[in-house]
Protein backbone atom coordinates (compact mmCIF):
# COMPACT_ATOMS: atom_id res chain seq x y z
CA UNK A 1 0.00 0.00 0.00
CA UNK A 2 2.97 2.41 0.81
CA UNK A 3 4.65 1.99 -3.08
CA UNK A 4 0.75 2.38 -4.44
CA UNK A 5 0.37 6.04 -2.99
CA UNK A 6 3.81 7.81 -4.88
CA UNK A 7 2.84 5.60 -7.91
CA UNK A 8 -0.49 7.50 -8.00
CA UNK A 9 0.62 10.83 -7.78
CA UNK A 10 3.29 10.03 -10.47
CA UNK A 11 0.86 9.39 -12.69
CA UNK A 12 -1.11 12.51 -11.52
CA UNK A 13 1.27 14.38 -12.25
CA UNK A 14 2.16 13.25 -15.46
CA UNK A 15 -1.19 13.66 -16.70
CA UNK A 16 -1.56 17.14 -15.37
CA UNK A 17 2.09 17.69 -17.21
CA UNK A 18 -0.27 16.28 -20.14
CA UNK A 19 -3.07 18.57 -19.76
CA UNK A 20 -1.11 21.69 -19.81
CA UNK A 21 0.81 21.18 -22.96
CA UNK A 22 -2.08 20.21 -24.69
CA UNK A 23 -3.60 23.37 -23.11
CA UNK A 24 -0.36 25.16 -24.56
CA UNK A 25 -0.61 24.01 -27.82
CA UNK A 26 -4.26 24.70 -28.94
CA UNK A 27 -4.08 27.69 -26.83
CA UNK A 28 -0.75 28.81 -29.59
CA UNK A 29 -3.27 27.28 -32.64
CA UNK A 30 -5.88 29.40 -31.87
CA UNK A 31 -3.51 32.65 -31.33
CA UNK A 32 -2.11 31.87 -34.94
CA UNK A 33 -5.61 30.86 -36.64
CA UNK A 34 -6.93 34.53 -35.02
CA UNK A 35 -3.73 36.20 -35.94
CA UNK A 36 -4.26 38.33 -39.60
CA UNK A 37 -1.21 37.88 -42.29
CA UNK A 38 0.59 40.66 -43.32
CA UNK A 39 1.71 40.55 -46.70
CA UNK A 40 4.41 42.80 -47.65
CA UNK A 41 4.21 44.50 -51.03
CA UNK A 42 5.69 47.98 -53.50
CA UNK A 43 3.88 50.71 -54.33
CA UNK A 44 3.64 53.39 -56.73
CA UNK A 45 1.63 56.25 -57.49
CA UNK A 46 -0.38 56.35 -60.11
CA UNK A 47 0.25 59.61 -62.27
CA UNK A 48 -0.63 60.24 -65.82
CA UNK A 49 1.68 59.56 -68.69
CA UNK A 50 2.37 59.65 -72.46
CA UNK A 51 1.35 55.67 -73.47
CA UNK A 52 2.92 54.81 -77.39
CA UNK A 53 1.79 51.52 -78.13
CA UNK A 54 4.52 49.39 -80.03
CA UNK A 55 4.40 46.10 -81.66
CA UNK A 56 7.60 44.66 -82.11
CA UNK A 57 8.51 42.19 -85.17
CA UNK A 58 11.91 40.76 -86.63
CA UNK A 59 12.63 40.82 -90.44
CA UNK A 60 15.44 41.41 -93.39
CA UNK A 61 15.64 44.17 -95.38
CA UNK A 62 15.47 44.58 -98.93
CA UNK A 63 15.86 46.74 -101.72
CA UNK A 64 11.78 48.70 -102.52
CA UNK A 65 12.53 48.11 -106.10
CA UNK A 66 14.45 45.06 -107.38
CA UNK A 67 14.27 42.98 -110.30
CA UNK A 68 15.25 39.40 -110.82
CA UNK A 69 16.36 38.96 -114.64
CA UNK A 70 15.65 35.82 -116.70
CA UNK A 71 16.16 34.87 -120.31
CA UNK A 72 12.79 34.50 -122.16
CA UNK A 73 14.92 32.40 -124.95
CA UNK A 74 17.25 29.56 -124.65
CA UNK A 75 21.03 30.72 -125.50
CA UNK A 76 25.19 30.87 -124.94
CA UNK A 77 26.02 33.49 -122.86
CA UNK A 78 28.59 35.70 -125.91
CA UNK A 79 28.09 38.73 -123.90
CA UNK A 80 28.54 39.59 -119.83
CA UNK A 81 30.12 43.37 -119.10
CA UNK A 82 29.30 43.74 -115.85
CA UNK A 83 30.47 41.92 -112.76
CA UNK A 84 28.50 41.28 -109.17
CA UNK A 85 28.62 45.02 -107.42
CA UNK A 86 28.51 47.49 -110.49
CA UNK A 87 26.40 50.05 -110.81
CA UNK A 88 24.18 50.37 -113.82
CA UNK A 89 21.85 52.75 -115.69
CA UNK A 90 18.51 51.31 -117.14
CA UNK A 91 18.75 50.80 -121.10
CA UNK A 92 22.46 49.75 -120.03
CA UNK A 93 23.86 46.10 -122.05
CA UNK A 94 23.49 43.61 -119.13
CA UNK A 95 23.81 40.27 -120.71
CA UNK A 96 23.75 38.63 -124.51
CA UNK A 97 22.98 35.32 -125.77
CA UNK A 98 24.46 33.95 -129.27
CA UNK A 99 21.65 35.09 -131.83
CA UNK A 100 22.89 32.96 -134.60
CA UNK A 101 19.73 30.84 -134.85
CA UNK A 102 17.49 33.34 -133.78
CA UNK A 103 19.16 35.62 -136.92
CA UNK A 104 18.58 32.27 -139.12
CA UNK A 105 14.87 32.15 -137.83
CA UNK A 106 13.99 35.86 -137.99
CA UNK A 107 15.59 35.57 -141.98
CA UNK A 108 13.44 32.32 -142.62
CA UNK A 109 10.59 34.14 -141.86
CA UNK A 110 11.22 37.41 -143.71
CA UNK A 111 11.64 35.29 -146.84
CA UNK A 112 8.44 33.49 -145.92
CA UNK A 113 6.80 36.86 -145.52
CA UNK A 114 8.15 38.16 -148.92
CA UNK A 115 6.99 34.72 -151.10
CA UNK A 116 3.28 35.33 -149.35
CA UNK A 117 3.50 38.99 -150.95
CA UNK A 118 4.53 37.90 -154.24
CA UNK A 119 1.95 35.51 -154.44
CA UNK A 120 -0.46 37.60 -153.39
CA UNK A 121 0.55 40.00 -155.58
CA UNK A 122 0.11 37.26 -158.38
CA UNK A 123 -3.20 36.38 -157.62
CA UNK A 124 -4.41 39.98 -157.02
CA UNK A 125 -3.61 40.41 -160.76
CA UNK A 126 -5.31 36.91 -161.63
CA UNK A 127 -8.32 38.40 -159.90
CA UNK A 128 -8.24 41.32 -161.92
CA UNK A 129 -8.21 40.19 -165.26
CA UNK A 130 -10.75 37.45 -164.27
CA UNK A 131 -13.10 40.19 -163.00
CA UNK A 132 -12.58 42.35 -166.35
CA UNK A 133 -13.46 38.77 -168.21
CA UNK A 134 -16.39 38.32 -166.13
CA UNK A 135 -17.99 41.95 -166.39
CA UNK A 136 -17.57 41.49 -170.19
CA UNK A 137 -19.48 38.34 -170.37
CA UNK A 138 -21.79 40.14 -168.06
CA UNK A 139 -22.38 42.93 -170.52
CA UNK A 140 -22.56 40.39 -174.05
CA UNK A 141 -25.16 37.90 -171.89
CA UNK A 142 -27.08 41.44 -171.55
CA UNK A 143 -27.06 42.07 -174.93
CA UNK A 144 -27.82 38.52 -175.72
CA UNK A 145 -24.59 37.86 -177.16
CA UNK A 146 -23.65 35.59 -174.55
CA UNK A 147 -25.21 32.58 -173.22
CA UNK A 148 -25.93 31.86 -169.69
CA UNK A 149 -23.86 28.66 -169.06
CA UNK A 150 -20.55 31.61 -170.32
CA UNK A 151 -21.79 33.70 -167.94
CA UNK A 152 -22.13 31.80 -164.77
CA UNK A 153 -18.26 29.73 -166.15
CA UNK A 154 -17.50 33.64 -165.65
CA UNK A 155 -18.78 34.12 -162.33
CA UNK A 156 -17.12 30.83 -160.60
CA UNK A 157 -14.08 31.99 -162.05
CA UNK A 158 -14.35 35.42 -160.36
CA UNK A 159 -15.32 33.92 -156.97
CA UNK A 160 -13.15 31.60 -157.07
CA UNK A 161 -10.24 33.51 -157.81
CA UNK A 162 -11.12 35.93 -155.11
CA UNK A 163 -10.75 33.38 -152.74
CA UNK A 164 -7.47 32.79 -153.69
CA UNK A 165 -6.66 36.17 -153.15
CA UNK A 166 -8.61 36.55 -149.51
CA UNK A 167 -6.64 33.16 -148.22
CA UNK A 168 -3.37 34.43 -149.94
CA UNK A 169 -4.28 38.01 -147.85
CA UNK A 170 -4.54 35.73 -144.78
CA UNK A 171 -1.26 33.52 -145.59
CA UNK A 172 0.61 37.39 -145.88
CA UNK A 173 -0.92 38.34 -142.48
CA UNK A 174 0.46 35.21 -140.98
CA UNK A 175 4.00 35.68 -142.45
CA UNK A 176 3.94 39.31 -140.99
CA UNK A 177 3.22 37.59 -137.18
CA UNK A 178 5.76 35.26 -137.61
CA UNK A 179 8.33 37.58 -138.65
CA UNK A 180 7.34 39.87 -136.18
CA UNK A 181 7.67 36.55 -133.67
CA UNK A 182 11.72 35.99 -135.02
CA UNK A 183 12.10 39.85 -134.58
CA UNK A 184 10.97 39.66 -130.88
CA UNK A 185 12.71 36.56 -130.04
CA UNK A 186 15.75 38.02 -131.84
CA UNK A 187 15.61 41.08 -129.51
CA UNK A 188 15.31 39.04 -126.28
CA UNK A 189 18.90 37.63 -126.60
CA UNK A 190 20.42 41.39 -125.82
CA UNK A 191 19.14 41.97 -122.02
CA UNK A 192 19.16 44.93 -120.35
CA UNK A 193 18.85 46.74 -117.01
CA UNK A 194 15.59 48.00 -115.85
CA UNK A 195 16.51 50.57 -113.83
CA UNK A 196 19.29 52.60 -112.23
CA UNK A 197 20.81 50.69 -109.76
CA UNK A 198 23.44 47.74 -108.72
CA UNK A 199 24.13 44.13 -109.30
CA UNK A 200 23.50 42.63 -106.24
CA UNK A 201 23.26 38.90 -107.36
CA UNK A 202 25.16 37.20 -110.30
CA UNK A 203 24.14 33.81 -111.14
CA UNK A 204 26.32 33.30 -114.96
CA UNK A 205 29.37 33.49 -116.50
CA UNK A 206 30.25 34.09 -119.99
CA UNK A 207 30.23 31.21 -122.16
CA UNK A 208 27.51 29.67 -120.15
CA UNK A 209 24.08 27.85 -121.61
CA UNK A 210 20.72 29.10 -119.88
CA UNK A 211 17.51 28.38 -120.47
CA UNK A 212 15.00 30.22 -121.36
CA UNK A 213 11.41 31.04 -119.80
CA UNK A 214 9.30 29.99 -122.13
CA UNK A 215 8.59 26.19 -121.14
CA UNK A 216 9.91 27.02 -117.51
CA UNK A 217 10.81 29.47 -115.12
CA UNK A 218 14.12 29.74 -116.79
CA UNK A 219 17.52 30.06 -115.05
CA UNK A 220 18.15 33.35 -112.76
CA UNK A 221 20.91 35.50 -114.40
CA UNK A 222 21.47 38.24 -111.77
CA UNK A 223 19.50 40.69 -109.55
CA UNK A 224 19.34 44.48 -109.94
CA UNK A 225 18.83 46.50 -106.45
CA UNK A 226 18.25 50.27 -106.43
CA UNK A 227 20.10 50.23 -102.84
CA UNK A 228 19.08 54.06 -102.39
CA UNK A 229 15.89 52.54 -101.67
CA UNK A 230 15.55 50.65 -99.08
CA UNK A 231 12.66 48.50 -96.74
CA UNK A 232 12.31 46.08 -93.78
CA UNK A 233 10.20 43.16 -94.14
CA UNK A 234 9.09 41.55 -91.12
CA UNK A 235 6.85 39.20 -89.91
CA UNK A 236 3.70 40.29 -87.28
CA UNK A 237 1.93 37.71 -85.51
CA UNK A 238 -1.89 37.94 -86.76
CA UNK A 239 -3.37 39.15 -82.79
CA UNK A 240 -0.99 42.30 -83.46
CA UNK A 241 -1.15 42.91 -87.54
CA UNK A 242 -4.95 44.34 -86.81
CA UNK A 243 -3.52 47.03 -84.69
CA UNK A 244 -0.97 48.50 -87.46
CA UNK A 245 -1.87 51.07 -90.11
CA UNK A 246 -0.36 52.01 -93.34
CA UNK A 247 1.88 55.16 -92.80
CA UNK A 248 2.35 53.88 -88.95
CA UNK A 249 6.18 54.99 -87.72
CA UNK A 250 8.76 52.40 -87.22
CA UNK A 251 12.26 52.39 -85.20
CA UNK A 252 14.11 50.00 -87.03
CA UNK A 253 17.66 48.69 -85.74
CA UNK A 254 19.69 46.22 -87.81
CA UNK A 255 21.56 43.79 -86.50
CA UNK A 256 24.79 44.69 -88.62
CA UNK A 257 24.83 48.33 -87.16
CA UNK A 258 24.12 47.41 -83.17
CA UNK A 259 22.25 50.37 -81.56
CA UNK A 260 21.87 52.49 -84.13
CA UNK A 261 18.25 52.89 -85.09
CA UNK A 262 17.27 54.12 -88.54
CA UNK A 263 13.65 55.35 -88.53
CA UNK A 264 10.94 53.88 -91.51
CA UNK A 265 7.16 54.16 -91.74
CA UNK A 266 4.54 51.31 -92.84
CA UNK A 267 4.32 51.56 -97.12
CA UNK A 268 2.20 47.93 -97.19
CA UNK A 269 0.45 45.01 -94.92
CA UNK A 270 0.19 41.50 -96.40
CA UNK A 271 -3.39 40.46 -97.13
CA UNK A 272 -2.02 36.51 -97.25
CA UNK A 273 -1.18 34.85 -93.86
CA UNK A 274 2.31 32.54 -93.43
CA UNK A 275 1.24 29.92 -91.45
CA UNK A 276 3.96 27.62 -90.36
CA UNK A 277 3.78 24.35 -87.74
CA UNK A 278 -0.32 23.78 -89.20
CA UNK A 279 -2.11 21.06 -87.22
CA UNK A 280 0.53 21.31 -84.26
CA UNK A 281 0.92 23.06 -81.06
CA UNK A 282 3.26 25.25 -82.67
CA UNK A 283 1.25 26.19 -85.45
CA UNK A 284 2.13 30.72 -86.00
CA UNK A 285 0.45 32.84 -88.55
CA UNK A 286 1.71 35.50 -89.56
CA UNK A 287 1.36 38.24 -91.99
CA UNK A 288 4.19 40.51 -93.65
CA UNK A 289 4.54 44.09 -92.90
CA UNK A 290 7.00 46.42 -95.23
CA UNK A 291 8.35 49.40 -93.23
CA UNK A 292 10.21 52.02 -95.55
CA UNK A 293 13.31 53.28 -94.37
CA UNK A 294 13.20 57.02 -94.07
CA UNK A 295 16.74 57.36 -93.86
CA UNK A 296 19.04 54.37 -95.27
CA UNK A 297 22.26 53.76 -94.90
CA UNK A 298 24.93 53.55 -98.24
CA UNK A 299 26.47 50.55 -96.19
CA UNK A 300 22.88 48.75 -95.70
CA UNK A 301 22.76 45.43 -97.69
CA UNK A 302 19.95 43.51 -99.19
CA UNK A 303 19.64 40.02 -96.36
CA UNK A 304 20.71 41.79 -93.30
CA UNK A 305 18.70 40.64 -90.60
CA UNK A 306 16.44 43.42 -88.33
CA UNK A 307 13.92 43.68 -85.24
CA UNK A 308 11.31 46.53 -85.33
CA UNK A 309 9.41 48.76 -83.37
CA UNK A 310 6.47 49.78 -84.73
CA UNK A 311 4.38 52.80 -83.00
CA UNK A 312 0.45 51.84 -83.58
CA UNK A 313 -0.97 54.50 -81.09
CA UNK A 314 -0.02 57.24 -78.85
CA UNK A 315 -2.17 58.78 -76.12
CA UNK A 316 -1.16 61.83 -74.08
CA UNK A 317 -1.33 62.74 -70.73
CA UNK A 318 -3.23 59.69 -69.61
CA UNK A 319 -3.91 57.90 -66.17
CA UNK A 320 -1.46 54.32 -66.34
CA UNK A 321 0.17 51.64 -63.89
CA UNK A 322 3.05 49.60 -64.54
CA UNK A 323 1.98 46.72 -66.84
CA UNK A 324 2.77 44.27 -63.77
CA UNK A 325 -0.16 45.75 -61.20
CA UNK A 326 -2.57 44.35 -63.56
CA UNK A 327 -3.74 40.86 -62.56
CA UNK A 328 -7.37 38.73 -63.26
CA UNK A 329 -9.56 37.77 -60.69
CA UNK A 330 -12.80 35.51 -60.97
CA UNK A 331 -15.62 37.90 -60.10
CA UNK A 332 -17.53 37.24 -56.60
CA UNK A 333 -21.57 35.98 -57.08
CA UNK A 334 -24.06 38.12 -55.13
CA UNK A 335 -26.08 36.15 -52.78
CA UNK A 336 -28.75 34.16 -54.40
CA UNK A 337 -26.44 34.88 -57.44
CA UNK A 338 -25.22 31.22 -57.82
CA UNK A 339 -28.73 29.61 -58.84
CA UNK A 340 -29.71 31.85 -61.46
CA UNK A 341 -26.40 31.94 -63.06
CA UNK A 342 -26.56 28.29 -63.05
CA UNK A 343 -23.77 26.19 -65.16
CA UNK A 344 -22.84 29.75 -67.11
CA UNK A 345 -19.29 30.00 -66.64
CA UNK A 346 -17.71 33.20 -65.20
CA UNK A 347 -15.26 35.08 -66.87
CA UNK A 348 -12.16 36.77 -65.06
CA UNK A 349 -11.89 40.20 -65.05
CA UNK A 350 -8.62 42.74 -65.07
CA UNK A 351 -8.10 43.90 -61.38
CA UNK A 352 -5.31 46.25 -59.71
CA UNK A 353 -4.85 46.78 -55.89
CA UNK A 354 -4.60 49.88 -54.30
CA UNK A 355 -3.34 50.53 -50.73
CA UNK A 356 -5.37 52.40 -48.36
CA UNK A 357 -4.80 52.31 -44.42
CA UNK A 358 -2.79 49.20 -44.70
CA UNK A 359 -5.36 47.30 -47.27
CA UNK A 360 -5.37 46.22 -50.88
CA UNK A 361 -8.27 46.65 -52.08
CA UNK A 362 -9.21 45.34 -55.35
CA UNK A 363 -10.29 47.43 -58.03
CA UNK A 364 -11.53 46.22 -61.14
CA UNK A 365 -10.50 48.03 -64.44
CA UNK A 366 -11.07 48.64 -68.06
CA UNK A 367 -7.51 48.58 -69.27
CA UNK A 368 -6.23 50.12 -72.92
CA UNK A 369 -3.10 50.51 -74.88
CA UNK A 370 0.61 50.07 -73.41
CA UNK A 371 3.96 50.29 -73.91
CA UNK A 372 6.54 48.15 -72.58
CA UNK A 373 6.28 49.52 -68.55
CA UNK A 374 3.47 51.03 -68.64
CA UNK A 375 -0.32 50.56 -69.64
CA UNK A 376 -3.12 52.83 -69.73
CA UNK A 377 -6.63 52.55 -67.08
CA UNK A 378 -9.89 54.00 -69.01
CA UNK A 379 -11.93 52.94 -65.51
CA UNK A 380 -11.41 51.81 -62.11
CA UNK A 381 -8.80 54.20 -60.34
CA UNK A 382 -7.95 57.67 -59.76
CA UNK A 383 -4.48 59.46 -60.22
CA UNK A 384 -2.72 60.04 -56.97
CA UNK A 385 -4.01 56.49 -55.58
CA UNK A 386 -1.44 54.11 -54.51
CA UNK A 387 -1.02 51.15 -56.90
CA UNK A 388 1.15 47.57 -55.78
CA UNK A 389 3.53 46.61 -58.26
CA UNK A 390 4.87 43.89 -56.55
CA UNK A 391 6.20 41.08 -56.11
CA UNK A 392 4.49 39.17 -58.71
CA UNK A 393 3.14 36.68 -56.15
CA UNK A 394 1.62 38.91 -53.96
CA UNK A 395 -0.24 40.38 -57.15
CA UNK A 396 -1.28 36.99 -58.99
CA UNK A 397 -1.94 35.21 -56.26
CA UNK A 398 -2.07 35.80 -52.87
CA UNK A 399 -3.70 39.50 -51.80
CA UNK A 400 -7.51 39.63 -52.21
CA UNK A 401 -10.04 42.11 -51.23
CA UNK A 402 -8.91 44.03 -47.61
CA UNK A 403 -5.96 41.68 -47.15
CA UNK A 404 -4.12 43.76 -44.98
CA UNK A 405 -0.40 44.89 -46.41
CA UNK A 406 2.50 46.61 -45.12
CA UNK A 407 4.97 48.31 -47.52
CA UNK A 408 8.21 46.48 -48.41
CA UNK A 409 10.17 49.69 -48.84
CA UNK A 410 9.69 50.16 -44.57
CA UNK A 411 11.81 46.83 -44.19
CA UNK A 412 15.19 45.78 -44.60
CA UNK A 413 16.89 42.81 -46.26
CA UNK A 414 16.46 40.78 -43.13
CA UNK A 415 13.04 42.25 -42.60
CA UNK A 416 13.73 44.46 -39.21
CA UNK A 417 12.55 48.14 -39.57
CA UNK A 418 14.74 50.80 -40.85
CA UNK A 419 13.77 53.08 -38.66
CA UNK A 420 13.52 51.66 -35.20
CA UNK A 421 15.74 48.54 -35.60
CA UNK A 422 13.61 46.70 -33.75
CA UNK A 423 11.59 44.68 -36.46
CA UNK A 424 8.18 45.34 -34.57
Amino acid sequence: MANSKPKKKKKVLIFGFLAVLLAVVIALILLNKNKEKVIKVETEKITKRDITQVVSATGTINPVDQVILRPEVTGEIVELPVKEGDKVKKGQLLIRLKPDQYIARRNKAKASLDFAKATLAERQASLAEVESNYKRVKELYQKNLASEADLEAARSSYLRTKAQVDAQISSVMQAEESFKDAQVELAKTAIYSPLNGTITVLNVEKGERVLGSSFSQGTHLMTVADLNSMEATVEVDENDVVLISVGDTAKIKIDAFGEKEFLGTVSQIGNAAKATGIGTQEEVVNFDVKIRLDNPDLQIRPGMSCDAEIQTETKKDVIAVPIQSVTSRMPKRKKGEERKAGKKKRKPVEVVFIVEDNLALMKPVKTGISDDSYIEIIKGVEEGQMVVTGPYRAISKELQDSTKVMLASKFSKNGNDKKSGSGK
